[in-house]
This record gives structure tokens, sequence and C-alpha cells, in this order.
């Protein structure tokens, strides 16, 4: 069967208002570009004529500004599944002008298989490469595709150019059946391929291609401070001694690290100690300095759902490939965040906080517990299943206005029952063993700025405690109220709080 190539235009007018569309990639790496674009023009030009235009969007993770940036300012977007990072879109949300829905990445596929987020009217896929009897070479990230590829109604592949036919080295495409019928997912190491390196479409079911040239838009993170890189060296030192107390084998475990720069000055600090022997990842997203470490030969191979590098970076990888083909693989995200394979290899995972309470409690997503600043991402999926789950962040922000442990989290994404280890630049608490008043005496002692560690030592004194969890209910956010009201926690005075 020919290939029948399309404009963007024309795959836009595949869709209406009120549609869903579901989109390749993972982060910016391998997602839609060209046919967002044109949804958006059109939208725009609907709007122009007084009609309403709206879709649903579903996608692997977070994208760029090609396509939650440009659908989210032509106010194209109904609604919107299941992770973001942009800060265009972040405003629309916090604006109610969208309604999203914060998801764990490693059931997206599942949810959209079974029907629960409504009929898929058209897939945008990107591909490196294709052929006629409709093997599709996946870019930089594994998503979504396969399932998104076999359930919508109209399938779109963007054959991006800029994109290097090399990545199909990478790729190792697997499809889990569905229950009742599912079987173990063969992966009992890091580096095990256990599908095929495209994904397969039946050819009538792809209603065009559109030819692209679009770079991926690539994110670059800070490099890390005197602050990060604490972080990562109490990191390290934590694992080297839990290595050194025999919890830890001799020849380490799979990491898994989340994004930005706290991330890489995490790993940074593993690679520079002497002590932890090279590792292997078993992750959502692979960042530049996972690349330098490999060439270093501190990481010994990558399995991830997508490249997270930049343009550059990934230009090395591909230009290299006999070097990298064996030290990396991108899978579909329902099996990069599979909670069976993670429990299975026993990862450790390391992943950001917003904040933190003094019970373990971790805050990954709002800001004062009511606006967007992140959605969830995979971090749930690791931490409930990681063999160690650690969470970081510095222990104040916004130049010490607010402190990062609190009493209580304004919104609860990962519970004191999931997190083992809170990690900032103060120290280390270790919670594994521990009731909630040894918790939040550990927390306080390791983890909080000394400015703040009188205040919620005081905060303490307010609580009965003879209570399994001792909470005061007219304090609790009393750190969050007076920082709303003077700008600065610093200020908190628990006696305006209980009479």
């Amino acid at each position: 069967m020919a290939i029948k190539f399309i404009s963007a235009a024309e795959a836009a007018n595949l869709v209406n208002n009120g549609d869903n569309v579901a989109l390749s990639g993972f982060t910016p790496a391998g997602t839609a570009k060209a046919v967002t674009k044109a949804i958006a023009e059109r939208a725009e030009a609907e709007h122009a004529k007084g009609n309403p235009f709206k879709i649903g969007v579903f996608t692997g993770a977070s994208t760029g500004d090609a396509t939650d940036g440009v659908l989210s300012r032509a106010q194209a977007i109904r609604y919107r599944a299941p992770y973001t990072t942009l800060p265009e879109f972040r405003k629309h949300v916090n604006n109610g002008e969208i309604s999203y829905s914060d998801m764990h990445l490693s059931q997206m596929a599942q949810e959209l298989r079974h029907g629960f987020l409504g009929k898929v009217k058209l897939a945008v896929i990107e591909a490196c490469d294709m052929t006629e009897d409709g093997k599709v070479y996946l870019t930089a990230a594994g998503g979504i595709s396969p399932s998104i590829a076999h359930i919508a109604e109209n399938v779109v592949i963007e054959l991006n150019e800029a994109q290097s036919k090399n990545l199909k080295y990478l790729q190792d495409v697997y499809e889990p059946l569905d229950p009742p019928y599912r079987r173990e997912i063969p992966i009992y190491k890091p580096s095990d391929r256990i599908g095929k390196p495209y994904l397969q479409i039946d050819p009538k079911r792809i209603t065009g291609v559109v030819k692209t040239n679009w770079p991926d838009e690539a994110r670059h993170f800070s490099a890390p401070d005197a602050l990060t890189e604490k972080i990562g060296q109490n990191v390290a030192e934590f694992l080297v001694e839990d290595m050194k107390r025999g919890y830890i084998p001799k020849t380490f475990l799979p990491i898994q690290s989340g994004v930005g720069n706290i991330a890489n000055a995490v790993l940074g600090g593993l690679g520079r100690d002497t002590i932890v022997p090279p590792f292997e990842m078993y992750t959502e997203v692979i960042q530049n300095s996972v690349i330098g470490l490999m060439k270093e030969g501190r990481i010994k191979f990558g399995s991830c759902c997508s490249l997270t590098v930049t343009n550059d970076c990934l230009d090395e990888i591909t230009n290299n490939i006999d070097f990298f083909k064996d030290k990396i693989v991108i899978r579909p995200s329902e099996i990069s965040n599979n909670p069976g394979i993670i429990r299975r290899l026993g990862v450790i995972s390391i992943n950001t906080a917003i904040e933190a309470d003094i019970y373990g409690n971790v805050n990954s997503t709002h800001i004062s517990g009511v606006k967007m600043m992140n959605g969830i991402g995979g971090s749930c999926d690791f931490t409930r299943n990681a063999y160690i789950s650690i969470f970081t962040c510095p222990s104040v922000a916004k130049d010490g206005l607010i402190s990062s442990i609190v009493p209580m989290v304004t919104h609860v994404d990962s519970t004191e029952h999931d997190v083992k280890v809170i990690v900032t630049e103060q120290g280390v608490a270790d919670l594994r063993g521990k009731g909630p008043k040894e918790r939040a005496e550990l927390i306080i002692e390791n983890c909080v700025h000394p400015d703040y560690k009188p205040i919620l030592r005081d905060y303490l004194k307010l609580t009965d405690q003879r209570m399994q969890t001792p909470q005061n209910l007219q304090a609790a956010f009393g750190m969050h109220v007076t920082f709303n009201k003077t700008g600065d926690m610093h200020n908190t005075n628990w006696s305006d709080f209980v009479k």
C-alpha cells in the first residue's frame, strides 16, 4: 500500500469541536508538532467565526510549545491528561480555562484502551522512518504510541526528517495484553529487550503522512549549584551507607531519577562517588547528565521512555549509535513505569518534592494546595513500588521566605506510607521503621532549615502527643496562611491560630 502524504492542515481538518486527539511523545521528545500547530490555527479560525472549537488532548507526558503552548493560547483545549510542565499551559489551567486531569503515567495507555476517557478521533505519531507495510519507527520517546495507534479512528504519522533514523536502534516496542489475559512482562534486568524496534500499524488505518523537519523543543536545565550539589552529595552518601550496612547489594540496584537540576545533581553525586559501582537506570527520562556518565563508564545501561536531552546531545547519541545502542533502550510508558517491573528490579526511586510535612507526606504538584505547578508524572509509579523511595528538595524556597517542610502539606501526592527517605541540603531523614512522632523529630532535626526548626518544634507543642499522628487542626496550615498574608513564613505566630 503506497504511503499517502497529506498536509498538516488536512490532518487538522479530521478533528471537530469536542473530539479527542492523542499524541506521541513523552516530554517534548518525540511529540507531534506540525499537526497540533495546524489544529490551533483551525481553532483560531473557527473562534473568529463565532464557532466553538475545543478538543480533548491525551499524551504520554508533558509536551512542548508546539503542542500545549499553541493549543492553550488558541483556547483549543477542553480537557487534558495526564501530565504537563509548560508554564504557558499551566497559566490557562490555573485560570480555570482548561479541565486538567493529573494521572499516573503508567495508567494512561490502559485507561485509553478501555475507553474510560472517551473515543479518540485522531492519533498523531512522530516517526523517523516508516515502510509501506505499516512499520513505524518512533523517534526519541515511547509514550502511549502503541495504544493510540490501535484505538484512534484516524492515525496520522508525522514523518520528521529532523529526527535521525538511527533512533530506531534504541526503540523496544512491546504491548501487553489486557486483563484478564495479561501475562508477566519478561523484563528481569534493565537491558532486557522484549519487543520490536518498530510500531506495527495496519496500513489501512493510516489516514495520511505529514512530512516535517522540526527538531524537538529540548529543555535546558541550569547547571548544579552549591545547594543542589549538596543535596546530590547527601543522597549519594546515604546510599553508600546503605551499601555498607548490606541493605543494598554491592552490585548496586537500578536508579530512577526525575527531571531537573536537582535530579542532575543527584546523578552527578552518585557518578562521582567511587564507592558506588557503575550502575544501571530503570527510569522514565534520560537527561544529558546520564549520557555524560555513560561515556565515563559510570552508568552501564539506561532503560527509559524518553530521551529528554538537548538537541546537540541527541545528535551525539545518534551520531555514535554503535556505542549507545547497547546502552539505551526506549520503551512505551506503561512498560517503563510498570509497577510490577519496578518492584521486581528493586529500583531505587529519587524524585523531587515541592513540600513535605513533618510526618513524611509529599506534595509534588500544587502550590498552596490550589495552583497546579506540574503534574504528578510517574513519581508515584516508582515511589510506591521502589526498593527505597527518596524525595529531595531544598529546605527553603523563595530566598528563604518559605519552608519546604511544613506541619501538613496542602496537597498529598505521595503519602507517608510510600515515602521512605527525605533529603534536603541540610541532611537526610531515614523514615524506615519509624512511627509518626519519631519521623517528625527526625525530619525537623535533619532536614529543616535552622531558621524554621524552632517554629516547627513550637508547632509540635500545640499538638496532643498522646495521639498517633499529632496535629493541631487549627494551626496545621498556619505557615501557609502566614505566607499568604505577609509573604514570609518566618512571621508565623502560633497564637494567631490557637486561642
